[in-house]
């Protein structure tokens, strides 16, 4: 139904994720997709190459490329909020830009933080820059990303909703990022009782092990 599209690279110890939605038919979206997956998987992994590295500058200069590359391929403006993350491993250290997108959802044992929008979404500006923020995933913390699509999926006039989406979050159990999506996956479903019809709904995670600093990601869509 939509553009839903996300895509995730491990680069010498980080890893380097986004989940953009593409406004448009999805024929276009795809294709747009498509595009943005390449560039990503050549040009793009060169900047995270690096070592030492500056994440916070490598990920500006990721979402640069991706919204130029976005125009392009769109031959002009094109509405594309978009989460954009680099985590790196050892030290369990996230630097994120939300360009529009809904919030991502950080849950570790102090509760549930909201990593909200700091810039505007991807496509319109050839020129935007966007500034990375940081934040810190302590061991068994886990991120949820969902879509819009997911967040405004409805039963009758009745909308899931973000707070649904948090409320579920901190309330669930699981060892690990496909946990996560799956739970939040079924908890919309289940709302929704499968009303054909609805938008995409995609979920990405990135949950840190409690025993080691490594990262488990995670992206679902239905």
């Amino acid at each position: 139904m939509g553009g839903d599209f996300f895509d995730f690279q491990a680069i010498h110890g980080r890893l380097v994720f986004f989940l953009l939605d593409i406004a448009g038919k999805r024929e276009e979206a795809l294709d747009i997709a498509a595009g943005l997956q390449e560039v990503f998987r050549t040009e793009g992994i060169k900047l995270f190459q690096g070592s030492p590295l500056n994440e916070a500058d490598a990920l500006s200069d990721f979402t640069i490329l991706l919204n130029r590359t976005l125009i392009q391929l769109a031959n002009g403006v094109r509405y594309a909020p978009a989460f954009l993350g680099c985590y790196e491993e050892e030290l369990g250290t996230l630097f994120y830009i939300n360009a529009g997108h809904t919030p991502g959802i950080l849950k570790d044992h102090d509760g549930i933080t909201l990593l909200g929008a700091s810039g505007l979404p991807l496509g319109l500006f050839s020129h935007a820059t966007h500034d990375a923020q940081m934040s810190v995933l302590e061991p068994s913390a886990a991120l949820l990303v969902v879509s819009k699509g997911l967040v405004e999926s409805r039963r009758g006039n009745q909308e899931f909703g973000l707070e649904r989406v948090r409320q579920g979050f901190e309330a669930m159990e699981f060892k690990s990022a496909g946990d996560v999506c799956s739970g939040i996956l079924d908890s919309v479903q289940e709302f929704t009782r499968n009303t054909p019809g609805q938008n995409d709904i995609s979920a990405l995670s990135i949950m840190r092990s409690a025993v080691a600093s490594l990262a488990a990601a995670n992206g679902s869509r239905g």
